[in-house]
């Protein structure tokens, strides 16, 4: 049984509570004869009602965060679907990732003398006891199709801790995913992250590749599907926002007044 099916047709039951999430966040299992996995549930009436994303609901731009991430061929959203019958009400459930021991950290905060080669310097800062310090994040490019993805969906809350190791094995997961797509694709630019080290960097040809075959998927069948999780408006804002990457040739730079989260993890 598939990834995807065990989440939408498993019976979907409750474990526990993420505490530290602002929305209602539940650790569940779902289970489908001899076929289980632990899971995410983010009930829609569990949602905190935000001023600047009116329409629609969190769980619904999780799930076409995911839609994208898959067309596109960045596989950087572990498996996500939209469920009616969970035990709570609608919402979204997300195949859980589990983070080994080892867990190789994407993103950091160093001293300014500890920034390694392969690292790229996102900000400087000042700690709590006043040391100055540097928020870094791997110069890798599976991450590099995370910053990609999220200049796409114009994801306004990419922290450090969204970042996680992918699960191998697991449906088309990448070395390196993320989760926490609430609050994306709003018509207005709101892109806040972490991973702003190749802001103003020209685009690979691999993710030329990648942003046209998602541009032609939502002129296609991806289109039909978006429309269901998104508004109209949303839905052709994000097609402006892929031409617009394919014509300038590069990611985009920092705008605004608070282009990182806060706080950063």
């Amino acid at each position: 049984m598939d990834v995807l099916s065990l989440l939408r047709d498993g019976e979907l039951s409750v474990e526990g509570r993420l505490v530290v999430a602002s929305n209602l966040t539940l650790l569940g299992r779902v289970t489908h004869g001899e076929h289980s996995a632990r899971c995410v549930y983010k009930p829609v009436d569990g949602e905190r009602p935000l001023w600047d994303f009116p329409d629609g609901s969190l769980a619904a731009r999780e799930v076409a965060a995911y839609e994208l991430s898959e067309a596109a061929g960045w596989h950087v959203v572990p498996p996500t679907v939209l469920r009616e019958d969970g035990p709570f009400g609608p919402g979204m459930c997300q195949l859980w990732i589990d983070q080994p021991e080892d867990e190789r950290r994407w993103v950091d905060v160093v001293s300014p003398d500890a920034v390694a080669r392969g690292w790229l310097p996102v900000l400087e800062a000042v700690d709590g006891d006043g040391e100055p310090v540097v928020l870094v994040h791997a110069d890798d490019p599976a991450l590099r199709r995370m910053a990609v993805f999220d200049a796409v969906v114009n994801n306004a809350d990419r922290k450090g801790g969204h970042v996680l190791a992918g699960l191998p094995g697991a449906d088309r997961t990448a070395p390196v995913v993320g989760v926490d797509h609430g609050v994306c694709f709003h018509v207005e630019p709101k892109l806040r992250t972490v991973l702003w080290g190749w802001a103003g960097t020209e685009l690979t040809p691999a993710d030329v590749a990648e942003l046209t075959a998602l541009r032609s998927a939502l002129d296609g069948d991806l289109d039909h599907t978006v429309r269901a999780l998104l508004s109209t408006d949303e839905v052709t804002a994000t097609a402006e926002r892929v031409d617009r990457l394919l014509g300038d040739g590069r990611l985009p730079d920092p705008t605004g007044r608070m282009p990182v989260p806060w706080p950063v993890f």
